[in-house]
């Protein structure tokens, strides 16, 4: 009779640990509220657009200010647009909520290092899709900021910067105020920018703040990791 009571309350315990397991699975994915994370495909023309774009969208605070992330634009710096799919997705107390577009060129594609060009075609499929697909998803989805992720081979005065290419802009100030916060994080403005044309500044003039993030391409994945978190934080904390 001890032995069933004892089986009846394992039983009990097991179907407890089942259910927990359940909600939490249920809930959260990567420490996230997931009821209003959803992924969606925007574009999936491989032939005609050389590539494809998805989005993530409701990460963090659903109740908050909705900014975008832009990773692809250029297929070549695709070890830094993996920094952030990995580390914005798993973090959890977030302020504001956030969407991450996807941008994946299907041709010509390559990185830093393995002698891919950076005059391939693949970096102007990415401008393309970004034009025709990001560009009116995040101009008309009522976001505070929008932030196009890039990395560079170390040509500039600093490796790891932000910037607006629209100059006095709120795109602008935004930066500047980002790399108030970092330590290892500069503002920064090159000469040019090919993708400019493609998304932050037609956002900027727009009504949607944009800048980029550049990283150093040959940093460490660790030196990665950390600049990616300096740059998540601070927007984090921003107040719009």
């Amino acid at each position: 009779m001890i032995k069933r009571d004892y089986l009846i309350i394992l039983i009990l315990l097991i179907v407890i640990l089942a259910c927990c397991i359940a909600i939490f699975n249920s809930t959260s994915i990567n420490g996230n509220n997931a009821e209003g994370i959803s992924y969606e495909v925007l574009a999936n023309d491989t032939v005609n657009d050389k590539g494809s774009v998805r989005v993530i969208r409701n990460i963090g605070n659903p109740d908050s200010q909705k900014i975008a992330y832009v990773v692809g634009v250029h297929p070549l710096e695709n070890e830094t647009h993996k920094t952030l799919l990995k580390l914005l997705p798993s973090l959890t107390d977030l302020n504001h909520c956030y969407d991450i577009y996807i941008i994946n060129v299907t041709e010509d594609i390559g990185h830093y290092g393995d002698g891919s060009s950076d005059n391939s075609p693949g970096r102007q499929n990415g401008q393309n899709l970004a034009l025709k697909y990001v560009y009116p998803e995040i101009a008309d989805g009522d976001y505070e900021m929008a932030i196009d992720v890039h990395s560079n081979v170390g040509a500039y005065p600093y490796k790891t910067f932000v910037f607006s290419p629209v100059k006095e802009s709120t795109g602008s100030e935004y930066a500047r105020d980002i790399a108030g916060e970092c330590e290892n994080i500069s503002y920064y403005v090159p000469d040019s920018t090919t993708s400019g044309p493609y998304l932050t500044i037609p956002l900027n003039k727009n009504g949607v703040p944009a800048f980029y993030f550049e990283e150093y391409s040959f940093a460490s994945q660790s030196e990665k990791d950390m600049h990616m978190m300096e740059l998540i934080n601070a927007v984090d904390n921003l107040d719009f």
